[in-house]
């Protein structure tokens, strides 16, 4: 299990927001919904997310494939 320290390491600001993220094969990932909810400022990323979705077919299709989960949060 990873300590609250080393996680803490991997939470990133951008404009005094925290942006979670972990280092995997040789590469940053970040989680999408504190993403876009800077980049939104919506105040239910959640919805938001689902609405997008909704209103980019092909987003929608891809998701799954795009957005990965990683476990160990």
């Amino acid at each position: 299990m990873t300590g609250t320290k080393e996680i803490n390491k991997n939470i990133k600001l951008f404009e005094g927001n925290k942006v979670r993220r972990v280092w995997h094969y040789e590469r940053w990932f970040f989680v999408i919904s504190d993403v876009v909810q800077i980049l939104s400022e919506t105040k239910n990323v959640k919805d938001y997310i689902k609405k997008m979705r909704q209103r980019d077919t092909e987003l929608g299709k891809g998701y799954g494939q795009i957005v990965h989960i990683l476990w160990g949060w």
